[in-house]
């Protein structure tokens, strides 16, 4: 499983290193994924940041 965020769409809420801070760190204004696979064990906490998004910059592959 792979995060990504859409960087022209994220907004730098922040929400989804709230959440899953496993995989997402704010980078400047953004969010970033921090690693190329999601770790099993942050999979339903990831699912559960692509849900808080606002702005549905996050999707996961």
């Amino acid at each position: 499983m792979k995060a990504v965020v859409d960087p022209d769409l994220c907004t730098g809420c922040g929400l989804c290193v709230d959440v899953c801070l496993e995989v997402f760190e704010m980078e400047g204004e953004i969010a970033i994924v921090i690693v190329d696979e999601v770790p099993e064990d942050a999979e339903d906490t990831a699912r559960e940041a692509v849900e808080s998004c606002p702005v549905e910059a996050i999707t996961i592959e």
